[in-house]
């Protein structure tokens, strides 16, 4: 369902049942419920820092391990910013953004331009965040730009914290986000592309 700029997907498979609403010219709030301590707080850096309003709600196979949950909020997060985004028409298209915390500097950078590719570094070295296993956040992140249709680029520079580098690296994204779906007035209505699609 999309309304505005705004979406609500909800995907089911037999390991888990996602339920995602965003908003893209929404005031930063969230509620998200996924199971995952570590990723809800991750998506509410998206919401806030990319002042987005989002509410999600999961349930998944948590007995088994946090894989199919986190990889299917990806995939259902990147289909509700593309249903909400639309034709695309006079967006920005893409963003860029630094961001700090502590010891710790992310950069990323991502294009809405409708090709899926990922590019991640977010040097974590331990084994777990929380109880989230350490390969999990670059794992959702790639979900969540094939979904959307992105090209994303998220990058750890400096840091030894693990729980920085990834806070780091999502706030960077969410203000990517922000900067990318953006409309730009001085576009009319017309689409960022040479192509005349998107």
């Amino acid at each position: 369902m999309t309304e505005g700029r705004r979406a609500t997907v909800r995907r089911e498979t037999a390991e888990t049942a996602i339920a995602v609403t965003v908003d893209l010219d929404g005031a930063g709030r969230f509620e998200v419920a996924t199971g995952i301590g570590f990723l809800d707080h991750m998506l509410a850096q998206i919401a806030r820092h990319g002042v987005f309003d989002l509410e999600i709600a999961a349930e998944g196979d948590l007995h088994v391990d946090a894989h199919h949950t986190v990889e299917d909020a990806g995939l259902a997060l990147g289909q509700a910013f593309r249903e909400a985004l639309g034709d695309k028409a006079g967006i920005v298209r893409a963003g860029s953004a630094h961001m700090p915390l502590d010891e710790a500097l992310a950069f990323a950078a991502v294009d809405l331009g409708g090709r899926p590719y990922a590019e991640l570094d977010l040097r974590l070295l331990g084994r777990t965040l929380g109880e989230l296993p350490a390969d999990l956040p670059a794992h959702f992140l790639e979900s969540f730009a094939v979904a959307l249709g992105a090209n994303l680029h998220v990058r750890a520079l400096a840091g030894v914290n693990d729980h920085h580098k990834a806070e780091a690296c999502f706030k960077a994204l969410a203000r990517a986000l922000d900067a990318a779906t953006r409309i730009d007035p001085r576009r009319a209505g017309g689409l960022p592309s040479t192509k005349g699609a998107l």
